[in-house]
Parts: structure tokens; sequence; C-alpha cells
């Protein structure tokens, strides 16, 4: 890794392993190195890898990184995405399986990719992609946390630590919703879908390395409780600290004053 992209400070907090970064261009290119250096070191040793991706405005550096790292065969890698929106037309650019497409999957085609379909029978779906994820071991997760704390679409009202599905429909909370207005992706509140499809917590944790991407002032409050606060749903994220393999990547702007 070049000096550039070298952390401006380190934290652990319980487990949970915390780089904070200049900016968000260094923070995305630290990521993309680390998670593409896992990725060969995986493929070196076993024929297929499964990996889990986040679709939100703050994976982008991520994503800008790993389609220009080098000597990754993702023929051999399976893509999941960790959420869908319920209510939107497929062809919708919101739709986070639009994103990921765009964005990465288009650019380096994974042998395989699993998009959440939310536009049919949602109970069937669920059961679909929980019976998927359980196929093998999921090997990394690239996630965000949102404003709320969420991990993927467990918002603060319908996080379960202890939840015995690896997906589900839930509602999407208020402050969850105004992100999305927040960063740009719907104009007002009204035309946020309030219920999506989410994969739950353990199916989240359940992956062997996790790499979390937290750039922006607007996630510092969340980043604060994720490291300091106590380990609660209030705070779906805190959970990442109980993970053995978790790393979270900030910039200056969404570390504030963790010390």
């Amino acid at each position: 890794m070049t000096n550039e992209c070298q952390p401006v400070m380190t934290h652990v907090a319980d487990k949970l392993r915390v780089n904070v970064y200049e900016d968000r261009r260094a923070m995305g290119a630290a990521a993309a190195a680390q998670v593409g250096a896992r990725l060969r070191e995986l493929l070196a040793s076993k024929g297929q890898v499964r990996m889990v991706f986040a679709a939100a405005p703050s994976q982008d550096e991520l994503y800008q990184g790993l389609v220009q790292e080098r000597g990754i065969d993702w023929s051999r890698i399976t893509a999941f995405h960790m959420d869908e929106y319920i209510g939107l037309s497929e062809s919708a650019p919101q739709r986070f399986g639009n994103y990921l497409n765009d964005r990465l999957f288009s650019l380096v085609q994974p042998g395989r990719v699993e998009l959440l379909d939310s536009t049919g029978s949602i109970e069937e779906e669920c059961a679909r992609y929980s019976a998927m994820l359980r196929e093998g071991p999921i090997d990394i997760v690239c996630l965000g946390i949102g404003e709320n704390g969420h991990i993927a679409f467990n918002d603060p009202p319908v996080a379960d630590f202890e939840d015995p599905r690896l997906v589900k429909a839930v509602e999407l909370d208020r402050a969850c919703r105004q992100q999305q207005v927040n960063d740009g992706c719907f104009p007002e509140l009204e035309a946020v879908p309030t219920h999506a499809i989410t994969l739950t917590i353990p199916a989240l944790m359940s992956g062997e390395q996790l790499y979390g991407i937290v750039p922006g002032v607007k996630k510092r409050h969340a980043v604060q409780q994720t490291v300091h606060g106590p380990i609660t749903t209030a705070c779906p994220a805190s959970i990442l600290r109980t993970h053995p393999r978790a790393t979270m990547y900030l910039d200056t702007d969404s570390f504030g004053q963790l010390g």
C-alpha cells in the first residue's frame, strides 16, 4: 500500500479494528487494496469466493478501487447484495441491484451474481435468497453504516442480533428513509419506499471477514455510537465490535473526536 493510503490513526474497540484516513479518496483506496489483497489470498487457496456487497454512495470509492485491482479472477467469485427496496420498478436507478451492476458487477463481471428480486412474492424471495446464502460460507462482507446506525436495512426498530432468519422484509425507519434523500438518491421523503428486503444481522455477521466503509460527517454520530456506545440494537452497527475479523474504514469527517 502506498504511503498516501496509510491511516492517520488506528483504534481498536473490543474486537473491531478502526482505521482513519485523511479523506474519502485515501479511505476508499486503502479499503480496496485490502479487500483486493484478501481476495487474491482466498482465490489462491480455494476454488470459489462468496461475497456480499452494500449499495450506497458511501461505497463509491471502494468500488472504484476494486475495479482497478489486478490479479483477481472475478469469474470465481459469487456476488450477493444485502438489501433491496420493495415497490420500485426493475429499471429504477435507485434499486441497489442496479447500483451494483453499474458501478461494479458490469465492470469486473463476477462469475455468479445473485440479486434480490423484490418484484414478486416477498416471502418466496426471502426463502430463495436464504437458501442460496446457506449453500456455503460467506467469505467477505463489504458494508456501510447508516446515519441511524443501521447495517443493511436493519434499522434500530427491526434489528435483532439473534434473528433466526437470514433474509427478511422490513419497514424502513423514517431516519433511514431521510438519509436516502440526504444522499441525493430521492428528491423527497415521500418518494422513498417504506419497505425493503434485507439480510439480517446474523447473516452479515456470518461473514468470515467484514470490511465497513463509512465516510462523511453525516455518519459521525453513528460512528461514535458504534465504536464507543453500548452494544445494542439502538445502534445496530455496534455489534461489529464482537466480530473477530472486522475492520472499519473512516475518513477524518466521519471519525470526529473518538479518542
